[in-house]
Parts: C-alpha cells; structure tokens; sequence
C-alpha cells in the first residue's frame, strides 16, 4: 500500500510498494542510534555514502532518521571543516582512514539542501550551515590553477598535506556539491562569491581539461559523473555518454564499473540512471534500472555487484545502504520526487561564474 509520501518510488518493473517498504526497512535496519549509517552492519562507515543513505531516507518520507544521519555529521566535523575518509562501524572515535577526500567532504552540502527541500525545516537549515560552510571552506583550500580539485589532505601522521591530483569523477561530484552549498547560501541570503568563483572554474576544467585530472577512464563513473554532477549538459551530454555506451552497459544486467572486467555493479547502474533521467532519457533511464533487479536480494537491500562471465556470483558478498540508497533516489527521480528532481535536475541550482564571463 502506497502513502502520499512513497507512491513515487513505486516503477513498473523495479519496485513495487512492498518492495520499497522492505528497501527502506533495510537501510534503517543499518542506521545506528547516533544516526551513522555504515555500509553495512559492522562496516566502515564514509561521509559520501552516509549522505547518499540519508537522503534515500528523506526520499522515503523517513525525514527523522534522515535528520539523525544529519546530526552525526554535525556532531563528528573536524575542526577544519572536513571528515575522515572511514570510521568503523560509524563510530567517530574509530576512524579507520584519517585522510580527508574532498568528495566526501563535499557531498553533505547536497544532502542537506535536499533534507531542507523535502522538509522545509529552516531550524534544519540554520544547524547545518556552519556545516556546510566549513566544509565547503575546506574543500576549496584544495582548488588548482586551473579550477580541478585535489582529491584529498594526507592523514596527520603522514604529513597532513593536500594532495593536487585531482578525479575527475570526486571534481564532478564536488561541482555538484558547489551548487547546492550556493543554493543553501542564496536561501540564508549569505552571498558566497568566492564559492561563485570556484563552481565556475572547475566546471571549466570539467568541460574542457581532461588533461587536468588523473587519468582514470577505464572507470564507468569518469564517463557519467560529468553529466551525473551537472557540469555537463544538453547536446554535449548527449554526446558524451552515447560515445561510450556500448563499453559500460551490459544489456539486461547492468553497468560495469571498470574495463574490462565482467562486473556489473548496482550503484554505478542506478547513478547512470539518475543522468540519463537528468538529461530527459527516462525511458533509458528506466531500462538500467529494471535490469539490475537480478542484484535484490530477499531482504530488499541490493548486491553490490554481479560477475557475469567464468564462475558467474555476486560480488562482493555485501548488501550495501548506498546501493539501495541510490537506487531510491533514482527511482524518486523518475517518480517525480520534488526534493530529488530539484537536486539533481540542476536547473534550480545556482550555477557559478563563468571563469570566462570578463
């Protein structure tokens, strides 16, 4: 039976009302009490997939718990705005992996503009934006010449400098986190011009510098993520992702994550899913979509991946909440979400300055 806050991630051929029930169950099955959403129960937990779970949650009308994974964040920031790259089993005095990647550190800037669309709450939002601009503050220390991003700082004991290789997939992401981090700042009306700034200079090097990032296209994400994280749009995008779409998608299966491997996995097949819905491909959208239903499991929660060729299994041997969370949010995309088609539509959200524009 469907609510008015659910009915949108019911999709012929990928979940229906039962099912969503028992997917959301799942991911809140893995929430502690604190609100730490690890990958699964008795894993790390990473502040990228954490927010990815939380906003699935939000998504599900699960606004609470959404609210509790928000709090965690709050409550665990470091004094310069960042987070470390894991913490085992979500508990902050155990971090498994003290650096600091900026990614991870951007992306509770999209969850929270998301929390806030879909709840209206501005005591949220007022919590939140000191969050949010340390974090963001300490994502931009990293900014090359020429608008990329440096991936991460090294831990302390290693010296804690910033690293200025950059990915093209964690930039894009950032770009994305840049825009609604400006969304949140216009709705405080607290100009950022600085950050105006930044989201425009990496969406150059996006665009036009390849040669900016290391050289990882072998990765599924390097060929969707500009587009996934709104750098890249219209013709262009179309462009882009038609180029490379007989490499990456297994029909009937899925999305690989590298080449050439046999492995088609599920969060990578729901991210896709979400930028062709983005660039108005539902139909395709929906097709990667119901493809990867081999990957539920009983329980509703989802394989990280499948190997399809040799001895045929899922691999890893984990259900994971971003897995299941992302598939969430790509089905409220296609249901028509608002929170989640506002956030990653992009056509909402503040776009920077063109570095070119004077």
């Amino acid at each position: 039976m469907t609510t008015p806050q659910t009915e949108h991630l019911v999709l012929p051929g990928v979940l229906t009302a039962e099912q969503a029930a028992e997917t959301v169950a799942g991911i809140l099955a893995i929430q502690r009490e604190d609100g730490a959403i690890p990958w699964f129960s008795g894993h790390h937990l990473d502040p990228w997939d954490h927010t990815e779970a939380a906003m699935a949650l939000d998504a599900a009308g699960e606004h609470k718990a959404a609210a509790r994974a928000y709090a965690w964040l709050r409550s665990h920031q470091n004094q310069d705005g960042s987070w470390y790259a894991a913490y085992q089993n979500g508990d902050a005095e155990q971090p498994g992996d003290r650096a600091r990647e900026t990614n991870f550190c951007a992306y509770p800037a999209v969850g929270v503009w998301h929390h806030y669309l879909a709840t209206g709450d501005e005591g949220f939002l007022d919590l939140m934006w000191p969050v949010v601009y340390g974090a963001i503050e300490f994502v931009l220390r990293h900014q090359q010449p020429g608008g990329q991003i440096g991936w991460k700082s090294e831990p302390a004991e290693a010296g804690g400098q910033p690293v200025a290789d950059a990915l093209l997939t964690g930039s894009s992401s950032i770009h994305h986190a840049l825009r609604c981090a400006l969304a949140i700042a216009d709705e405080r009306e607290e100009p950022q011009p600085d950050w105006e700034l930044a989201a425009g200079g990496l969406a150059h090097a996006i665009r036009r510098h390849p040669e900016r990032f290391l050289d990882k296209d072998r990765y599924s994400m390097d060929w969707y993520y500009p587009v996934l994280g709104t750098a890249i749009t219209g013709a262009e995008a179309t462009a882009r992702i038609a180029a490379r779409w007989d490499e990456f998608v297994v029909p009937g299966l899925g999305v690989r994550c590298v080449l050439p491997n046999p492995w088609v996995t599920g969060g990578e097949s729901c991210e896709l899913a979400l930028a062709l819905w983005a660039m108005g491909e539902s139909d395709r959208a929906l097709e990667i979509l119901q493809s990867i239903g081999h990957l539920r499991a009983e329980d509703g929660m989802y394989w990280t991946g499948y190997v399809f060729e040799g001895k045929r299994a899922m691999w890893p041997a984990e259900r994971t909440s971003w897995t299941a969370g992302s598939l969430l949010l790509a089905v409220a995309a296609l249901g028509g979400d608002e929170a989640t088609t506002a956030v990653f539509g992009g056509e909402r959200l503040p776009r920077g300055l063109d570095p070119n524009c004077c």
